[in-house]
């Protein structure tokens, strides 16, 4: 098996994008000076690098603030958790005080926990920091510990860190490292006749199975070590977890007596059905729990409109009235009609509530 020191080393050749970008630029922006759009004697390659100038220096400014912002969000969050009713309402608050989107909000926090992470792995000086995207930043601190040092030499060294360059060097070097890659795919991968961006993804999804299942598709890449095998195996892959993971959550699967789950994996993938098996197991799982879903809001409703009921009288005709109009949802049949027209549907679904050790009878 290789080691870490053969593998460093031929991952290194990759790490040579990382430093073939120009140098950061320094400034304050106050300082920035734009190009005249106007100026025609200003060469076009001129002119896009004076742009590029510029947007650099702001991206290494709002690197640094978006961290802070993300840092002050976080104090808020965890003050309100510690102080407030437990449900984050607080901090929802404080947010919409601020007219800051809750997906605005989760992503500096995520920055501002990418950022403490990495500098609590690496000693990062503020500059080195500047010369990262935000995405190129928690990128590097999700990358593994081999990859994360490559990034940080390269950006020490002055180089301008994107996404798409960790990206590219994290696949690299799972396709040269993860011993759930055959040693032949990796052989390959390595001599850069498979690109490394189809065996990142299959990685991720054979963690997700069994033993038993990771060998069959790996058997079946080290047959046919080309790029449509790869994408076939990492669909499989998929598609077995999905199966696995419905499976084992469908009741409805669990009580039937004479069913090898197993053996109806097996029969799908001979037939090549098993996208569709997964498909259906899931949508299964979905229903059952719409059901229980439904049961829950069934019994709160009826437990409201009685309530309800049980505070008015003649003196309120049409709140009498609206309780009435919902009975056919708080009732033991729930009647409902779904679309219009030609199409129209009316749903009717029986509820029966069984006591302990009460089989179900037949609900007409």
């Amino acid at each position: 098996m290789e080691t870490l020191e053969t593998v460093a080393t031929s991952v290194e050749a990759s790490a040579i994008r990382l430093e073939s970008g120009p140098e950061l630029p320094t400034g304050a922006l106050q300082d920035l000076v734009l190009p005249d759009p106007m100026d025609e004697g200003l060469p076009e390659l001129e002119f896009h690098r004076q742009v590029e100038q510029a947007w650099q220096v702001c991206d290494r400014f709002d690197i640094q603030t978006e961290i802070w912002r993300g840092r002050i969000l976080r104090v808020v969050r965890d003050r309100e958790k510690q102080r407030g009713d437990g449900r984050g309402s607080g901090f929802l608050h404080w947010l919409k005080d601020r007219e800051i989107s809750k997906s605005r909000a989760y992503a500096l926090l995520e920055l501002a926990d990418s950022a403490d992470s990495l500098m609590r792995a690496k000693e990062l000086a503020p500059e080195t920091v500047d010369r990262f995207s935000k995405r190129a930043f928690i990128e590097t601190a999700q990358a593994p510990a081999e990859v994360q040092q490559m990034v940080v030499e390269a950006a020490q060294q002055g180089q301008r860190i994107t996404r798409r360059q960790v990206r590219d060097l994290a696949d690299e070097w799972t396709a040269a490292t993860s011993e759930l890659i055959p040693a032949p795919v990796r052989a390959k991968a390595a001599e850069q006749s498979i690109p490394t961006r189809y065996l990142t993804p299959l990685v991720r999804e054979l963690e997700k199975l069994p033993a038993s299942h990771q060998q069959a598709l790996q058997e079946e890449i080290v047959l046919n070590p080309d790029v449509d095998t790869l994408k076939q195996a990492t669909a499989d892959a998929r598609f077995l977890a999905r199966y696995l993971q419905s499976a084992a959550q469908v009741q409805a699967l669990q009580e039937q007596e004479g069913l090898d789950l197993e053996e109806a994996l097996e029969e799908a993938l001979r037939l090549g059905l098993l996208n569709l098996t997964a498909d259906l197991v899931n949508q299964a799982a979905q229903l059952e729990q719409i059901l229980a879903r439904l049961f829950t809001t069934w019994k709160r409703l009826g437990s409201l409109t009685d309530k309800l009921d049980g505070h008015i009288g003649a003196s309120t005709p049409h709140l009498r009235r609206l309780c009435r109009c919902l009975e056919t949802l708080s009732g033991p049949i729930l009647q409902m009609g779904l679309g219009s027209g030609e199409e129209a549907l009316q749903l009717q679904v029986a509820i029966q509530v069984l006591g302990q050790g009460q089989d179900p009878s037949p609900v007409a």
